[in-house]
Formats: structure tokens, sequence, C-alpha cells
């Protein structure tokens, strides 16, 4: 067998792991938005639909895992090759844990409706939907960026990565309030604190995914450093 053949191969193995990565990252962003969706409109029907949809996620990322242990043995990558193989690793293990965040958002939609919560109830449910948008976007935007390789893109998602801590921290001050001036609300708004939280680490993963892209294209580890910091950096 030929050097151009095999190479051939492996381009061909690549490409495939990196659209099964994009099927799962289409699948955990629907994921969160659903469960979102569930949970402004309050409808236990998507929410359950969301938790049925986890367990497609895990399975996807238990059998890229498998592949790439497969090609890793088998072609033996270096280089730019290796980093993108180390680079989906973590990004198949950050979308899991979108999809586990998704998750946890449907079950609090159940929880809520076998509460007897309603729509009726005052609660800033629209300012999560906000935050959710802006967390949405930006996983929109990384796997975007993951399927071009594009560190310009990558950069982008991580100088909107406070916009979400932000609504989030904006979010608590309400929901505080929310409980100090009705009593009532207190048990749903302590799960929609819970709620805040997975759509923030949303946000998180995200950010986790444009750094894994700099560090395919670039070969740099930029995690862990202010944005100025890696601006520098790439360039």
């Amino acid at each position: 067998m030929t050097d151009k053949h095999l190479s051939t191969q492996f381009d061909a193995e690549l490409s495939d792991i990196c659209t099964r990565v994009l099927e799962m990252g289409g699948i955990a962003e629907s994921q969160v938005a659903q469960a979102i969706y569930a949970l402004t409109n309050f409808n236990g029907e998507i929410a359950s639909q969301v938790l049925a949809r986890e367990e497609q996620v895990n399975q996807l990322e238990i059998v890229i895992d498998r592949d790439l242990s497969s090609i890793i043995a088998r072609r033996q990558p270096t280089a730019r090759d290796l980093r993108l193989l180390i680079a989906v690793s973590k990004t198949i293990a950050n979308l899991e844990r979108v999809g586990d965040e998704a998750a946890r958002i449907a079950r609090t939609v159940q929880r809520l409706l076998n509460a007897g919560v309603s729509s009726r109830l005052r609660l800033p449910v629209g300012d999560l939907e906000f935050e959710s948008e802006l967390a949405i976007r930006q996983l929109r935007k990384a796997l975007d960026a993951f399927a071009r390789l594009d560190v310009e893109s990558a950069l982008d998602v991580l100088k909107h990565d406070d916009q979400i801590d932000r609504e989030f921290e904006g979010l608590m001050r309400k929901l505080i309030t929310y409980m100090m001036e009705d009593p009532r609300t207190i048990s749903a708004s302590i799960d929609l604190i819970f709620v805040a939280k997975s759509i923030e680490r949303v946000g998180d993963h995200a950010k986790n995914l444009a750094e894994g892209i700099i560090y395919i294209v670039k070969g740099t580890d930029v995690r862990h450093n202010p944005l100025e910091a890696v601006e520098s950096m790439v360039r």
C-alpha cells in the first residue's frame, strides 16, 4: 500500500471523526435550546424529549473516543494531526457535559411541574432565556470555528465569554430580590439558580472548545490566560 493511499485513508478517518463531533455538537446545542424552551413554556413533554436524547450524546462520545484510540494506535500521528485528535477528545468530553447540563435543566422543569409551579408565578424566566441565547450562540460559534479550524472565530468566542458571566451575576441578584419579596418563590427560585449555573457552564464549555481550536492550529495551550495574553500568543 502506497504512502499516498495511507495518507488519503488517514485524512478520510480524520474527516469522519470531525463530522461526528459536529453531529454531537448539533445534538447538544439542540438539547440546550429545547430544555430552555421547556422551562419558559413549562412543557413537560419537551423536557422528556431532552432527557431521551441524552443517551444519544453519551453513545456518540463513547464511539468517537473508541475510534480516536484506534486511530492513534494504528496511525501514530504527529504534530498537527496529533493535536487535532487530542483536542477532539477534549471537545467531545465538553459536549457530553453540555448534554448533561441540558438534561439537568430538563429535570428541573419536571420537578417544577410536579411541584405545581406554573408560569403564573412571578419569576425571571425571560432573563434565563436571554442568558441561554448567549450561551447557545457561543456554542454554535465554537462549533463553526471547529468545523473551519478558524482561530479568529475561536478568539471571538473568548472575547464574549464574560457576557454570560455578567448575565449570571445579574440574574442571581434578581432571584435573591424575588425570594425576599415573595417567600412563595423561594423553592422555584433556588431551582432557577441551578438552571442559571447550568447555562453558565454551557458557556464555559464553549470557551473550552475555542481554546482547543487554538491549540490545534497554533500548537499553543492558551488555557488560564487573560484574553490580552491569548491574543498576543496567537498573533
